[in-house]
């Protein structure tokens, strides 16, 4: 198993950000880099993983991650067709000005919080999303400056969710040698039956109990539940794509539609038949 890979991060001579569209969907890229970065994809439904944070997002996610913070490539195991913006910024993107001008406090304060990961939503994401679609039809000193309107921006809304607790250690991350990559690609072949925690600890060479423990503190959640949250974004997948809630129930793993009904419900807010129906409704 490998450790977890620090990402060189080349830039063109004359500009202190990069602007691509990574597609690595086939790739677990857990990896770390000194340089910020504002992600922004759409997709069916994904899986966020940064620092300890775990979760999945549905239709699109627009999150800001601070400097060296382990993450996953958002894309990994994209099953449908995808878009993804992303841009990163040297660590010294704003140099010395940004703590010492009063016009970059509120942006200085937004980088302050990315440290932590964060995550937008609503309206704040929808508007961000389109403006970022449009940067690569500005000139380089354009893209700079929409850019930095659009952190301004970023730094005055109140529609976000900080990832990580705020004390966290991410050298904990860094040091860490078990790769998450197996676990995610034996839940990923075998969500659908019957997940062994045994055979995934197996995998990592560590015993049960240790692996349970590693997870526990690796991703805040138990071996378990981390199985159906990814299970619950599998059937949203599928609702998404028409499919029926009893065919969809035991698709992906579950036997008992009630129990299937009630989980759902407590992942995402909403019972199977109304998100489908907001989905619909969307389109």
């Amino acid at each position: 198993m490998n450790e977890i890979q620090l990402e060189k991060v080349d830039f063109e001579p004359g500009k202190s950000f990069k602007l691509f569209s990574p597609r690595l969907r086939n790739t677990f890229l857990w990896h770390y880099h000194p340089e910020f970065e504002l992600v922004y994809v759409e997709a069916d439904a994904g899986i966020r993983h940064v620092g300890s944070h775990i979760s999945g997002y549905t239709q699109s996610d627009l999150v800001f991650i601070g400097s060296s913070i382990p993450h996953l490539n958002f894309d990994y195991r994209l099953r449908s067709e995808y878009h993804q913006v992303v841009i990163q910024l040297r660590e010294d993107f704003l140099g010395s000005a940004i703590g010492l001008s009063p016009e970059f406090s509120v942006i200085h304060q937004l980088f302050k919080r990315a440290g932590a990961g964060v995550a937008f939503y609503g309206e704040t994401k929808t508007i961000v999303a389109e403006r970022l679609k449009q940067l690569h039809n500005l000139s380089s000193f354009k893209q700079l400056i929409e850019l930095m309107d659009i952190f301004h921006f970023l730094a005055n809304s109140n529609e976000y969710d900080l990832l990580n607790d705020d004390g966290i250690s991410m050298q904990f991350f860094l040091k860490d040698k078990v790769r998450m990559g197996a676990v995610y690609e034996y839940i990923d072949a075998n969500y659908n039956r019957k997940p062994d925690v045994n055979i995934v600890a197996e995998k990592v060479h560590l015993t049960t109990p240790a692996f349970c423990r590693y997870f526990k503190r690796q991703t805040n959640m138990t071996f378990t539940d981390f199985v159906n949250q990814y299970r619950i974004d599998m059937a949203k997948n599928l609702l998404m794509q028409d499919k029926n809630i009893t065919e969809t129930c035991y698709a992906v793993g579950f036997e008992s539609l009630s129990y299937f009904n009630k989980l759902f419900n407590k992942i995402t807010g909403k019972n199977p038949s109304d998100f489908k129906k907001s989905w619909i409704i969307r389109q």
